[in-house]
């Protein structure tokens, strides 16, 4: 068994170079690499394999033989086996942790140590499914026996993001697993390593073949993966634009495609809700921990005017708290940005903001002092009122720090304007008044609506949007068996 390695470099650095394709460690079939690059110092971490159609025929080739001898096992024997690499995953979770930290620049103690355990949690989770993949009878006529059976799909192609690579790994692998399935999975090309270590840990449990992952960039590793012929589901998480080319090759083979995309949440704030836990509801549902980076992020915040000044006041002073620095430190509470190209889109939507008339900008927290992360891609959290709300960081998904807070008279007004925009994947409404909650819940056009909290997906709670944020749900038993399995209607004919 793989020893837990807390020292993230040297982990790192034992999966350069290499997929694991059919349970083993394998070079890229043309030799290829491409350097990952730290966010804390804009310096080499170590160098991922690159991809290639290549590749991708070879960990689908290995999916699709492991497959139909995994479909053979009953779905209590997959499960059991998948719940097995949740309990091994969880004595490797602050290697883990440290991992995906020294990669994407989050902060271990808010960020990368929540991620772990959600992983394990999720493996478990759908491990303990497996007895619930069973389809029905149907009384059509009393000489003839008629039933419904669940089958797996095949071969599943995931495609993942690099903000919660590892939780988002588990939602498409999992399911698919217990469901019969075998996977290939495309890891992001800033967060390879993380997800690299998890399919190797699993590899210790799992059949060889079943549970494959590539490293690669999305042209040449992850168009390939999902145009393969023997792929037949695709699932992704990412940008729209990404989702819409995924979902065109979808329609032109005839199979299902899973998309969360992403979003631009509301959160309505009315005056009678209990302020501070408003305030606190912001700071988790913004994602300041992790710059922001997340599709559910409440990037648009509507206050009732009675209260918005002093909303504003303690959300700042909240946020300023909040202590950026070294992601392995633990008292630090903010990382970076995760690469230079997203650290710049941040700033030019920040400059943009800047430059509207009439708004104010309240640029939060501090830059870290210390002189070792000058170079760092830190970001301070901002938040902007009196902006439009066509402007483009209204409307627009910008994947950093940066909340847009508005006024608003009416509840009426508020869910109008929460509901104009392209997304609808999550929303929040705070209220003491359980009449208010339960016409906003009905109202508001997302697909994960809490009042009075804002808790990321949890294991067992449907997640998916609507509009462009996406097609399908995650993360519970209807949807494991709404994607990753077909039925079949048997029918015995006994006269």
């Amino acid at each position: 068994m793989l020893e837990p390695n807390p020292h993230a470099p040297s982990v790192a650095e034992s999966l350069s170079r290499v997929h694991v394709i059919g349970g083993r460690k394998t070079p890229p079939a043309e030799g290829r690499t491409f350097d990952v690059i730290s966010p804390v110092t804009r310096r080499k971490l170590a160098e991922a394999a690159f991809g290639t159609a290549e590749d991708v025929g070879r960990a689908v080739a290995s999916a699709g033989t492991a497959q139909k001898e995994w479909a053979k096992k009953s779905a209590r024997e997959r499960g059991k086996l998948v719940a097995e690499c949740g309990r091994l995953l969880e004595k490797h979770d602050e290697e883990l942790a440290r991992l995906v930290c020294l990669e994407t620049g989050k902060a271990v103690r808010t960020e990368g140590r929540p991620e772990a355990a959600a992983l394990a949690d999720i493996f478990n989770f759908f491990g303990g499914l497996g007895s619930e993949i069973k389809g029905q009878t149907v009384p059509f006529r009393p000489q003839q026996l008629t039933f419904t059976l669940r089958e797996p799909v095949g071969v599943v192609g995931a495609i993942i993001p690099w903000n919660v690579p590892m939780m988002l790994l588990a939602l498409k692998v999992c399911p698919a697993l217990v469901a019969g399935n075998a996977v290939v999975v495309k890891a992001a090309e800033e967060a390879p390593f993380a997800v690299l270590r998890v399919a190797e840990i699993c590899a210790q449990i799992l059949p060889p073949g079943v549970f494959n992952l590539l490293a690669g960039h999305g042209p040449e590793c992850g168009a390939p993966l999902a145009r393969h012929p023997d792929v037949a589901k695709i699932s992704f998480t990412g940008s729209v634009e990404t989702g819409r080319i995924v979902n065109r090759i979808a329609a032109e083979k005839l199979i299902p495609a899973t998309l969360e995309l992403g979003g631009k949440s509301p959160m309505i704030v009315m005056a009678d809700c209990d302020l501070d836990k408003a305030v606190e509801g912001a700071v988790t549902g913004m994602r300041f921990s992790r710059c922001g980076q997340s599709c559910s992020a409440s990037s648009r915040i509507f206050v009732q005017a009675a209260i918005h000044d002093a909303f504003v006041e303690k959300l700042k002073a909240r946020v300023d708290n909040m202590r950026m620095g070294d992601p392995f430190d633990q008292v630090t509470d903010i990382g970076t940005i995760v690469s230079e190209a997203q650290f710049e889109k941040v700033q030019n939507y920040i400059r943009l903001g800047e430059a509207e008339e009439g708004v104010t900008v309240l640029r939060c927290s501090a830059l870290p002092a210390d002189p070792r992360l000058a170079g760092g891609l830190y970001i301070q959290p901002v938040l902007f009122t009196g902006i439009s709300r066509d402007s483009p960081l209204a409307r627009e998904e910008i994947f950093g720090p940066v909340a847009c807070i508005f006024k608003f008279e009416t509840l009426e007004e508020a869910l109008a304007a929460a509901n104009d925009t392209r997304f609808g994947l999550a929303a929040t409404l705070w209220t003491k008044d359980m009449k208010t909650a339960l016409a906003g819940a009905h109202r508001l056009e997302a697909g994960f609506v809490q009042v009075n909290q804002n808790r990321v997906v949890q294991a067992g709670l449907s997640y998916g949007g609507y509009k462009d944020s996406g097609l399908g749900k995650e993360a519970t038993l209807e949807s494991m068996l709404a994607h990753y399995t077909r039925e079949k209607t048997v029918m015995l004919n006994m006269e």
